[in-house]
């Protein structure tokens, strides 16, 4: 019988897998696509940020890009584009969301707690500072700021640097006395522009908190409230909010510090059991003897 012979020209060979497109080395698509991971930086937190930039030298060079540090820090603090800033979004990230405040570097033993509030914008460098949330019916004329504080308990602060604010509510040891036995606390409205703890003379101590205002609240106060206006957004309609005062406030016997905060306007209250009245301060922290305001406080304590 004659045997069938294999033709020569099928041999045996190794089996092959077809493989997909996108994993052979010559593939359009890259996973290390700057545009695509540019993008997805968009959805990440600073923490996230960081965690992923230390992967790889790769993506350290892409997360480190000021276009994505300044897009996470603007989205972070819900405020609009300043244009012009001195200091690198990365470093502006991380001074306002590293957990510092203003009694970190000044009158530390003082503090008790605090609350960050949030972040606000001033387009124009006059500020309305007010100690009654109640809308005026005109704005301060006096001449001195102490002259207006005592006369309709608000003033008028030029010469504000412009740009993104960050407020904080503090509470903190009587300053008046150093006795551990003392009570006496003090409630403070602060607010600072963002780039302050970056500045030379607020890290050498040069730039120091100066008051501008004080006076006595001689009456019953249902509570402690201060604000800090954008003048120009006085009559805003968002601005508006915080003349509500019951819509945020709380009701007349929580005592917990409530706080409001609009683009353009920042204020507190903390309602009070029945006293003899306060004393209210005011300070500022201006970038050398004739510079801008880059910080601003007002605190109150019972009489």
């Amino acid at each position: 019988m004659a045997t069938k012979r294999l033709r020569r020209d099928k041999t045996i060979s190794c089996c092959v897998s077809p493989r997909f497109s996108f994993l052979t080395p010559h593939s359009i698509f890259s996973w290390y696509e700057e545009d695509l991971w540019t993008e997805i930086a968009k959805y990440l937190d600073g923490k996230s940020l960081v965690m992923l930039a230390a992967t790889s030298k790769w993506f350290h060079q892409i997360i480190m890009e000021e276009s994505i540090w300044k897009f996470a820090c603007l989205r972070d603090l819900q405020v609009p584009d300043p244009q012009h800033m001195d200091f690198k979004w990365r470093k502006l990230y991380n001074t306002a969301f590293d957990g510092s405040h203003t009694y970190m570097f000044r009158q530390q033993e003082k503090h008790l707690d605090w609350m960050r509030i949030g972040a606000f914008v001033f387009d124009t460098p006059v500020a309305l500072l007010m100690e009654k949330l109640v809308r005026p019916s005109k704005l301060p004329q006096e001449e001195t700021t102490e002259k207006m504080l005592s006369s309709c308990g608000s003033c008028l602060l030029k010469n504000i640097k412009t740009g993104i604010w960050i407020a904080d509510l503090h509470l903190v040891r009587c300053p008046v006395c150093d006795l551990n036995t003392c009570d006496g606390t003090m409630q403070t409205l602060d607010a600072r522009h963002i780039e302050l703890f970056l500045s030379d003379g607020y890290r050498d101590g040069s730039w120091q908190y100066e008051m501008i205002g004080s006076h006595d609240i001689k009456k019953n106060e249902d509570g402690a409230s201060g604000g800090i206006f954008d003048i120009k957004y006085l009559k805003d309609p968002s601005t508006s909010e915080v003349f509500d005062l019951k819509s945020w406030a709380g009701k007349p016997n929580d005592w917990q510090p409530k706080a409001m905060i609009t683009l353009h306007a920042v204020a507190v209250n903390t309602n009070l059991q029945e006293n003899e009245g306060l004393n209210v301060k005011y300070h500022v922290i201006k970038a050398g003897a004739d510079g801008d305001v880059v910080s601003i406080r007002i605190s109150q304590q019972l009489l």
